[in-house]
């Protein structure tokens, strides 16, 4: 392959670690290769400000990163909010909350951690914690919103997000029961396009790696979208090529292409 990327964006969860949040050795030789050769290291993610760093702590390097799938772009240490994109999500929280009462909701207080209405599963969310009722949680408007059903199903979710439109915001739905409501428009996507004007880097020179539904707009925007070996058929579709799965070390599969 001659082409060679300036930019690689690369999502966490399932891509540059595993479901135990673990990076291999194989992917961060890799990683700290690329960057040694001068291509910039983007970590794209729907994790927020603390999730982004404890991934950071683990690559051993400063940056940029795109969090909370898009709704801020960040550089770090310091951390430095370069971008921020807020929206009113107190409908669709309510709306969702009518339907499954059960359900435990979060927003992101930025670089801080979470407000929820009662505590997630052990390890799920990071930060500092902050329990409150859900009508102060959706009071001011918010970077992102989590909603989260440990005892429904991941189709029970997709369908509930498709019965109940959501169309004034953008929506993902993971592998869990898990419900992330994102600004209408935003995306890691759009992040990263913020970040590539910022530092005048062309979409056609960007790398983008992931595993999930998120990273569905990043791969069809990067010059070269790749999709993980475990990710949904529908990201595959869209993605220039797909690599083996993180369990695999995929990510560094990929990356040596340009070593």
């Amino acid at each position: 392959m001659t082409w060679r990327p300036r930019l690689v964006a690369l999502d966490v969860d399932g891509t540059l670690v595993d479901h135990e949040n673990v990076m291999s050795p194989a992917v961060h030789e890799a990683v700290n290769a690329l960057r040694d050769q001068g291509m910039e290291i983007v970590i794209s993610t729907g994790r927020a400000v603390p999730g982004v760093l404890n991934c950071a702590d683990k690559l051993g390097f400063e940056g940029y990163a795109i969090a909370s799938n898009g709704a801020l772009v960040i550089s770090y240490r310091p951390v430095e909010i370069l971008h921020a994109v807020t929206f009113d999500a107190s409908e669709a929280v309510h709306r969702i909350v009518e339907r499954i009462p059960e359900a435990l909701v979060a927003v992101e207080e930025i670089g801080v951690g979470y407000r929820v209405s009662a505590p997630f599963p052990s390890g799920e969310i990071n930060g500092t914690i902050t329990v409150q009722e859900i009508d102060d949680l959706v009071a001011e408007p918010v970077t992102r919103v989590v909603i989260r059903a440990p005892e429904r199903s991941v189709d029970e979710f997709h369908r509930l997000a498709g019965e109940l439109g959501l169309e004034d915001t953008n929506y993902y739905v993971g592998y869990t029961a898990w419900l992330d409501i994102a600004p209408p428009g935003v995306s890691k996507a759009s992040g990263l396009q913020v970040l590539c004007d910022r530092l005048d880097v062309d979409v056609a020179d960007v790398l983008a790696v992931g595993d999930g539904n998120n990273d569905l707009e990043m791969l069809k925007w990067a010059g070269r979208g790749v999709a993980m070996g475990q990710g949904p058929d529908e990201l595959k579709a869209v993605a220039d090529a797909v690599t083996d799965p993180v369990e695999a070390d995929g990510l560094a599969t990929e990356l040596r292409r340009y070593l």
